[in-house]
């Protein structure tokens, strides 16, 4: 099998199991976000140290323990990754599916806005124009909805400012994960105790299947990013971003068709904005891989 081949097959598992997380965390209920998104960085950091212990990969711990910045950094993911983890868990178990999805897909229009805020990106005309869609798009769903979509807007701000922490780090995708969890690990291990304690915890209370199920939060986190990861070491960006609306699509039609959630015609609206955004994105950056490739071809020295 080629390496593209393989990278599509990792991206689109990636997707996949990404795209069907609102059906697993419905059957984490009755616990509570706050237990569930413990549990989640609890189980993590164990699923991924055994993991780095069978590949023997844990001398990284010790050049890293060098570099404050690079720790720093780290924590300043933690914190983005545990606030778009709970608010993900909220959202579906509070059956709003709908706008989890929304978050997703108005996700790259929110890295696109950090390039040119952070990063002092300049932006082509045509990313001017689905910037302005997008919000446009965020207008129509505010009065929709009697309120801004803060669900969707801070799951879209978290995972961007995440990605932008994680692009400077450099780390691998198993190496990052675990650290990033251990730093939430010894809260979440504090407030499960405290909730056992007080006799409000669901692990261990509800079936023998819903404790397991919470156990296996680690390895629903970590199997996708690798895959990702994997993915994302094969297949140029271009590909990789047409890839990544998968999950959304398929969070969105769990929403609608499974869980049954409203979706009124200002609401499919105010979606059908931010899909047009989307499509001004993803045409310009299509436009700009093959202008990129046609100079990079160009200047290429002759053979000799």
């Amino acid at each position: 099998m080629t390496p593209l081949r393989l990278g599509y097959l990792y991206g689109i598992g990636a997707y996949l199991l990404w795209g069907f997380f609102p059906l697993y965390f419905k059957l984490l209920r009755p616990a509570g976000p706050l237990e569930i998104l413990a549990h989640r960085v609890v189980w993590s950091v164990l699923f991924v140290a055994l993991l780095l212990a069978a590949l023997r990969n844990v001398g990284f711990l010790r050049s890293l323990l060098r570099r404050p910045r690079a720790l720093a950094g780290i924590g300043v993911a933690a914190a983005l990754i545990a606030v778009n983890w709970g608010t993900y868990i909220y959202g579906v178990n509070s059956d709003r599916v709908v706008e989890t999805a929304l978050g997703y897909f108005i996700n790259p229009l929110v890295v696109v806005l950090l390039g040119v805020t952070v990063l002092r990106e300049r932006l082509r005309p045509a990313q001017w124009v689905a910037l302005g869609v997008g919000g446009l798009a965020v207008v129509v769903l505010t009065v929709d909805y009697g309120r801004l979509p803060y669900l969707a807007l801070t799951l879209a701000l978290s995972f961007g400012g995440y990605g932008l922490v994680k692009k400077r780090l450099g780390l691998p995708a198993a190496e990052g994960l675990f650290v990033e969890s251990a730093v939430l690990a010894l809260p979440a291990l504090a407030y499960l105790g405290w909730l056992t304690a007080a006799g409000d915890a669901a692990f261990g209370h509800v079936s023998a299947g819903h404790t397991v199920l919470l156990m296996l939060a680690g390895a629903a986190t970590a199997i996708p990013l690798l895959l990702f990861a994997g993915a994302a070491n094969r297949l140029p960006l271009t590909s990789l971003g047409m890839i990544q609306y998968l999950a959304p699509i398929l969070q969105l039609g769990c929403g609608v068709l499974i869980f049954h959630e409203p979706m009124p015609p200002a609401r499919l609206a105010g979606f059908a904005l931010v899909w047009a955004a989307l499509i001004v994105f993803t045409v310009d950056a299509l436009r700009a891989s093959r202008r990129a490739r046609a100079a990079a071809m160009a200047t290429a020295p002759a053979p000799a």
